[in-house]
């Protein structure tokens, strides 16, 4: 059976082609726009799926799609926010005053500088009108009450008008390409619980899955039983970890739905206990579920960021996602016996939460899907319905999308006017010009699905100075607080990390961080964060031949089995797709060499 399944069309659109239960080729329609995130219908993603597979739109046996209709949609988020009215009403906050008064009591001086911040105490400060408008809409309780109640309103209208216009164009566009047949819809968590289980290779599994919005939720808990899902509970949206997460990102000056990393890496330089227990005042937790106060209200922690430094907020509400999520979680292990995690939805991007859930005890395995976010669902959808039955092996690679021949990666140096070699063993020329020094960019193989880049998109470089988070990002155009992760021999796993047995599968993804061991943090200080953490790729020979060898050249000329591998591209940009994106990211990026397929190209504009 062959399945097409489009993610949802607001953010980041996926095409995913899945036959009998094995997905064939998934690929992002910002990889060919450029735009990151691309929203809209996935033409040429979908147009480069089916040249790469050698299908036609008339071979499909269903197209799906992640979400209900437009309506349906509505009436499941319609009532719940009705229901929210009532909550709000009912729920009696501490007081406010006081707690913020004792807890700008607690927060230190500090003078130790962190790398993008003016000061490590920097606040966002606004004028005295913000400053007030913020202080009554976020903290005084009756305006603050009706700040979240317009915010859900304004959410619903923003909702229905994206789900009417999305349908049409998804209409639309399947109506261009040639089908003529109904759209399968499909609630949409469930479709992120398919592809997590589906492709972890688990025969029992507990499901979970959080985001910001999908079919009247905003995470669910399922079964997972012998290739069957059995949903056990559901979170109703606007109780919503990814809402909570969106709203401090933007009132830390970051975009949300894109620079939620950014406040991962913020938060290890804060002191949690500041404001943490604030905000788990306004959450209101019982066995197996939880629901937050004035979800929809984003002036509550904007008050909270004008008046504390941005690294205790990220730190409050890191916690905060970490306590609630693992509170909720453990009920269900401890609910259901199963000892094994998947993961899927965009709040499990973050992965020091996924570090903390695979901590839980009674927890032995975890594993997380690739591409958690929405524009996994895609696959999900396809995955569910193209499903054979029974349990079959993991996915091995992300790597799903295209690949493209020797001539044309040829022709796009000479179009730049590129000078190149083919090196007899690039594997040991790569890893040379490595340990010496050198940044070398990686493109080769099939594009990898998903966010992360895993070495066939990638700049490698050594990781023994812990100055390039620095000086690399300023070449690339990047601000981030968290290190570049480190891509490290499968079989050196335990030498690098602790408490690793169980995660190795969901660590070949990027997908989690672990505790470093001494040897990782003398030998890789550039790959570790300063909570001791690190978020690395393991990387089998036998996922990705012409990869590994780079790194176990350097392992035989270093002693060291890890590099870094942070993603190749210009910022802003997404990760490159073609080799003609690849030749100009490398030459903007002035990196120093170009490691193409079997071709290397040094810089000819070097930046030092």
């Amino acid at each position: 059976m062959k399945v097409l399944g489009i993610s949802p069309l607001d953010k980041d659109a996926t095409v995913s082609i899945v036959e009998d239960g094995e997905i064939l080729y998934a690929a992002g329609e910002e990889r060919f726009t450029r735009n990151k995130q691309q929203d809209g219908f996935p033409r040429q993603a979908l147009e480069k799926a089916l040249d790469y597979t050698g299908l036609s739109m008339s071979d499909f046996d269903t197209v799906c799609y992640p979400f209900l209709t437009w309506e349906n949609e509505r009436k499941l988020y319609t009532q719940n926010l009705e229901d929210e009215k009532a909550f709000i009403k009912s729920f009696q906050p501490a007081d406010l005053s006081e707690q913020i008064r004792e807890a700008q009591t607690r927060v230190p001086d500090r003078n130790e500088r962190i790398h993008g911040l003016s000061h490590p105490n920097v606040i966002m400060e606004k004028n005295f009108a913000y400053n007030s408008f913020y202080n009554m809409a976020g903290a005084q309780r009756l305006t603050s009450n009706s700040a979240a109640l317009k915010g859900s309103k304004r959410w619903a209208e923003g909702a229905t008008a994206s789900f009417r216009h999305y349908e049409e164009e998804l209409e639309q566009g399947l109506t261009e390409m040639g089908w003529t047949g109904p759209v399968k819809r499909m609630e949409h968590h469930l479709s992120h619980a398919a592809n997590s289980y589906l492709c972890s290779g688990f025969e029992n599994a507990l499901c979970v899955t959080l985001d910001g919005y999908g079919s009247g939720l905003a995470g669910s808990v399922s079964e997972a039983r012998n290739g069957k899902i059995h949903r056990r509970h559901s979170i109703p949206y606007p109780n919503s970890l990814g809402t909570l997460y969106e709203h401090v990102t933007s009132s830390l000056g970051f975009k949300p739905s894109r620079h939620e990393g950014k406040i991962v890496g913020l938060a290890s330089y804060g002191d949690p206990s500041i404001l943490g227990n604030i905000l788990l005042s306004r959450i209101q937790q019982e066995p197996g579920d939880f629901r937050v106060y004035e979800a929809n209200n984003v002036y509550f922690s904007r008050y909270l960021a004008s008046k504390f430094p941005k690294i205790d907020v990220a730190a409050a509400y890191q916690y905060a996602l970490e306590k609630v999520a693992t509170d909720y979680v453990r009920y269900w292990v401890e609910k259901t016996g199963l000892d094994t995690l998947v993961l899927s939805g965009g709040v499990v991007a973050n992965v020091k939460l996924n570090q903390r859930l695979f901590e839980i005890e009674g927890v032995n395995h975890i594993f997380v899907y690739p591409n958690m976010g929405d524009g996994g669902c895609a696959s999900g959808a396809a995955l569910y319905h193209a499903w054979p039955g029974g349990i079959r092996e993991s996915i091995q690679s992300a790597y799903m999308g295209p690949d493209y021949s020797e001539s044309r990666m040829e022709n796009a140096l000479k179009a730049e006017g590129l000078e190149y070699r083919r090196p007899d063993n690039l594997a040991a020329e790569v890893a040379a010009l490595i340990h010496s020094g050198e940044v070398v960019a990686r493109f080769d193989g099939r594009m990898e699905y998903g966010p992360r880049a895993l070495g066939n998109r990638s700049i490698l470089y050594h990781a023994s100075e812990p100055e390039v988070n620095q000086w690399l990002n300023s070449r690339l155009g990047r601000t981030e607080f968290m290190p570049f992760a480190p891509v490290t021999l499968y079989e050196a796993r335990e030498t690098c990390y602790h408490n690793i047995q169980g995660a190795e599968h969901a660590a070949e993804f990027m997908t989690i961080t672990f505790d470093c061991t001494e040897f990782m943090k003398e030998h890789c200080p550039a790959a570790v964060h300063i909570d001791g953490t690190a978020r690395p790729q393991l990387i089998r020979r036998e996922v990705n031949p012409g990869y590994y060898d780079i790194v176990k050249e350097y392992e035989k000329i270093s002693g060291v089995p890890s590099l870094i591998n942070t993603s190749f591209n210009m910022h802003e940009e997404p990760i490159v797709n073609s080799p003609e994106d690849a030749v100009r990211a490398f030459v903007q990026g002035a990196l120093d060499y170009l490691a193409i397929g079997p071709f290397l190209v040094k810089q000819p504009n070097p930046a030092h």
